[in-house]
């Protein structure tokens, strides 16, 4: 069965998970194409493995990017372009956010063991 492709391809674990979670401002000042900018860089980035997000009608979003290791994720926090965008996003876009790293170690879906 072919995954849909809102969900990402992941390698079995263990790997890396960012989770991003916003509430937007009501300014819009090119979020939309800093984000599918910000989407193109970090898939160019070593050790990116794929991202899933949502946002709802009222601003409310989760941002789930998953990596191969911790080093990557903090090679992509330090990517000059994304430092621009982080500072844009605190002080334009976003009225709250929170940002929490983790592992995985175990994952399945529908149709794997769990």
């Amino acid at each position: 069965m072919n995954m849909p492709p809102f969900f990402a391809r992941t390698p079995e674990p263990p790997y890396y998970v960012v989770i991003f979670t916003s509430r937007r401002t009501a300014a819009d000042a090119g979020y939309g194409e800093t984000a599918r900018r910000m989407l193109e860089l970090a898939a160019a980035q070593p050790g990116f493995l794929g991202v899933e997000s949502v946002r709802d009608g009222d601003g409310q979003g989760i941002t789930v990017s998953y990596w191969a290791s911790a080093e990557a994720i903090a090679a992509w926090k330090a990517n000059i372009e994304h430092r621009v965008a982080q500072d844009e996003g605190r002080h334009t876009w976003y009225e709250h956010y929170e940002v929490r790293v983790a592992r995985v170690e175990r994952a399945y879906g529908q149709n794997s063991p769990g």
